[in-house]
């Protein structure tokens, strides 16, 4: 296939979660538009996402979305070369949405469906900001359900090196925020509330596993838990919203640096162990700015070049997932009109890609 002088237009959809996203993306790398309906607002009364709200918006808002998509694009359905769907994994009933839209979008226009792991359209983001960068490279995936180390063998090869084992970042930031009182979302929030504070106002645990770089967030969620609640009676007994020992920043910056230690040094490590010299981060807790300056002063120390994307290409967006489609359709990478949601999808075990011999260079 000679794509040298052509110019694809791939059309992403992505509802895995709370965002309902829209984006058409030209060879991969070129944003032409990139549309978002947020539910923030919707669930943060709840303190997380309520998987049935989030159904019924995306239901409300695909349509509009797509639509918007392709005006801002100056596009419509004749100009595309295949449309890309976010399949998995994610909330069920938001992925049947997207799934759904995108099937009907096929069948009334007769364009390859490709399926994308919504995990690969993080990695993909990258080439969105760096037109220069090309696999192999490491790539961390960290987000509200993910903490995954993976090797990028070739755009659409993948080997998954580390996962969480419990608790994602995201989820523990969540947790952290609502018990303190901040509210949802808890990454933007502690990061917020940790300004001037101190980062070694207490102990809290980082958790390491022989032989492995998995992660685990669990054991710092419920120590952070254990000690906040040893400060509220602190604070009780001096009649203050918090002891004078621990301010709010203080607690905040704390925790997030526990949680910024696990990635750096996880990675650090596979880095040293793989011989990669390309670090890639995705994923919305990549948007935190103390991950992104300690990521940086590893790499620098190391000699490790560092690509991380802009906060709105890290949180869940379409545009990374027309880019991931992109190379899936060069690959031959295809999926019927048969295709259903997959919420626990594997990275590794990617529907509609063709089997091919995985390469092992770096």
């Amino acid at each position: 296939m000679n794509l040298s002088n052509n110019r694809y237009l791939i059309l992403g959809i992505e509802t895995s979660c709370d965002e309902t996203a829209a984006a058409v993306v030209a060879n991969g790398v070129t944003i032409l538009s990139n549309v978002i309906a947020s539910q923030i607002d919707l669930h943060a009364a709840y303190g997380g996402v309520v998987p049935e709200i989030a159904s019924r918006e995306h239901v409300k808002s695909i349509l509009p979305v797509i639509d918007r998509a392709l005006s801002d694009a100056k596009v419509d359905l004749n100009d595309l070369t295949a449309i890309a769907v976010t399949y998995g994994p994610g909330l069920v009933g938001a992925l049947l949405v997207g799934v759904s839209a995108a099937k009907g979008l096929v069948a009334a226009t007769g364009l390859p469906l490709i399926p994308v792991n919504h995990l690969e359209g993080h990695i993909a983001a990258s080439y969105l900001v760096d037109r220069s960068l090309e696999p192999p490279f490491l790539c961390l995936i960290v987000s509200g359900g993910h903490a995954s180390l993976v090797e990028v063998l070739k755009h659409t090869q993948y080997r998954t090196l580390a996962r969480t084992r419990d608790d994602a970042p995201g989820e523990a930031f969540d947790k952290i925020a609502r018990s303190i009182g901040l509210g949802y979302p808890g990454g933007p929030l502690i990061e917020r509330a940790s300004e001037g504070g101190r980062s070694d106002a207490f102990h809290l645990p980082v958790t390491h596993f022989p032989d492995s770089y998995d992660f685990s967030f669990s054991g710092v969620k419920t120590a952070a838990i254990n000690v906040y609640r040893k400060f509220e009676r602190e604070a009780d007994r001096e009649g203050r919203r918090w002891p004078s020992s621990c301010s709010e920043a203080d607690f905040a910056a704390t925790f997030q640096a526990s949680i910024v230690e696990a990635l750096v040094t996880h990675t650090q490590t596979a880095l040293i162990d793989t011989g990669y010299k390309t670090l890639v981060l995705g994923g919305g807790v990549s948007a935190n700015r103390k991950l992104r300056e300690s990521m940086e002063e590893m790499a620098t120390s190391a000699g490790v070049r560092l690509i991380v994307p802009p906060p709105v290409y890290c949180t869940d967006n379409a545009a990374m997932i027309a880019a991931a489609g992109y190379y899936a359709w060069r690959d031959g990478r295809r999926a019927a009109l048969d295709l259903n949601a997959v919420p626990m999808a594997e990275l590794d075990d990617i529907i509609g890609q063709p089997t091919v011999k995985r390469g092992t260079e770096r």
